[in-house]
């Protein structure tokens, strides 16, 4: 047995003295390969988050958005407008999808999207990818969930890494396999290590969550249920027994979104659920990246850099976790 892992509702940042006047002096931008990006947020290649409006928002909003790649190749390019990212699979057509997306929609930057990253047929294709292309495309890889398969995706190729397996809100992997690490303690271990850039995927719900994440080394953080509901976001508004409104959000392997893409489910690694409506997610990412703001000047860090460098982690109790939560309701 190793040592014991930890989540991000394990560990807290420690308060340190901070200088910091106002939350407009931290700077949350980063760059990905070519592009530079206004924030650390990306949207997950989900079929009920990222598709044509959630892209273009995000783009306007200086983010990064990844369409995903469970639609024909000119379905994709359709949804995929010139800012955002497209993700590809590492079998099949996923070189002539690369090809025709970056012909017919100026797409610079590829996800690679695959449930276990550390694997060969990962290896052949970001290797053939750069063959063919070099240094002209941003690429990013996973999932991982350990530094070996880290590392091994920084060199076969990858610009940026998706650190993170079975943490998903709606991941079964975890339960169907027995496989998987708390996607805190991948990031963490992770960052030791001299690689690309780190994605931190799965177990994120909330502010602090990310906060958590930067500070122990990831770059950007990839969000799926945080986004899912919106308005922008693919899928219909409807209303529940309860008179609430709603929409739907699924794993891509789920039943449902297998069946629906590839006729069939070939694995039970996910599932398919309703989340409310939430409106628009322009206020949703605002809100979270003042909270972020908010984190870092907690740390006394002006930027994602300094956060990781001035970084203290402690481990709290189960008692600790209650009194961390808004509690009032727990009294009497």
């Amino acid at each position: 047995m190793k040592r014991q892992t930890y989540s991000f509702d394990d560990v807290l940042l420690v308060p340190q003295y901070s200088d910091i006047e106002s939350r407009s002096e931290i700077d949350l931008s980063r760059d990905l390969g070519s592009c530079s990006l206004a924030m650390p947020i990306i949207s997950s290649p989900m079929d009920t988050v990222t598709g044509l409006e959630m892209a273009s928002t995000f783009g306007e909003m200086g983010g990064l958005a990844v369409t995903h790649r469970y639609c024909d190749m000119v379905e994709q390019s359709k949804m995929t407008p010139f800012s955002a990212a497209a993700a590809v699979g590492v079998t099949d057509d996923y070189m002539q999808r690369i090809e025709f997306l970056n012909n017919d929609a100026g797409v610079i930057t590829f996800c690679l999207d695959v449930a276990h990253g550390h694997h060969t047929l990962v290896e052949r294709a970001l290797k053939s990818i750069r063959d063919k292309w070099g240094r002209g495309l941003n690429l990013i890889a996973g999932n991982v969930a350990t530094p070996k398969g880290y590392l091994a995706l920084s060199e076969w190729g990858a610009d940026a890494v998706r650190v993170g397996i079975g943490g998903g809100s709606i991941c079964s992997t975890r339960i169907q396999t027995g496989h998987g690490v708390p996607t805190f303690e991948s990031v963490l271990t992770c960052s030791y290590e001299d690689g690309a850039l780190i994605i931190a995927d799965g177990g994120i719900k909330t502010a602090g969550d990310i906060v958590k994440a930067l500070a122990a080394g990831a770059d950007f953080v990839m969000l799926g249920s945080m986004l899912a509901g919106t308005d922008q976001s693919p899928g219909e508004v409807f209303q529940g027994n309860d008179d609430k409104k709603y929409k739907v959000y699924r794993g891509m392997a789920s039943v449902e979104a297998q069946k629906e893409w590839r006729g069939e489910a070939r694995s039970l690694e996910g599932i398919s659920t309703t989340v409310p409506y939430k409106g628009c997610v322009i206020k949703i990412v605002q809100d979270l990246l003042q909270n972020v703001r908010s984190g870092l000047s907690y740390s006394g860090a002006r930027n994602i850099t300094q956060l990781q460098a001035k970084s203290e982690f402690i481990v709290q109790s189960s008692a600790s976790q209650i009194e961390s939560n808004t509690h009032i309701l727990r009294r009497g």
